[in-house]
């Protein structure tokens, strides 16, 4: 996993979504495997993550996925279920935009001001 993430790094990613291996279970390891590459933790993505599954059901609480940087890539591991990554997406996409210029060490400004509606 760790090696996928910094082959799309290399590759010029701006963004590397993961998908599954965030639970509890011994083959879960993807959290893991983005701690070791990550420079920056963005505590608040997979706390936002979390927050929409609860919504849904309390088994959200056992994600343990993380999200954080690469240099200037945003790294974020989604859930492994297909319903679950469209409801992590609905939190995710309106941010993206933002984050990656802010990533790339532009002002920002643009995503400011989409967030003020």
């Amino acid at each position: 996993i760790a090696t996928a993430i910094l082959g799309a790094v290399r590759a010029g990613a701006n963004v590397v979504l993961t998908t599954g291996g965030t639970g509890l279970s011994p083959n879960d390891v993807t959290p893991e495997a983005t701690r070791r590459v990550i420079d920056r933790e963005v505590p608040g993505i997979a706390e936002a993550l979390r927050a929409k599954s609860l919504e849904k059901t309390a088994h959200g609480m056992l994600s343990r996925g993380v999200a954080g940087a690469v240099g200037t890539t945003l790294v974020v591991n989604l859930p492994g279920s297909p319903r679950a990554v469209r409801e992590s997406l609905e939190v995710l996409l309106p941010v993206l935009p933002h984050a990656v210029e802010l990533l790339a060490g532009q002002s920002g400004e643009a995503g400011h001001a989409a967030g003020r509606r």
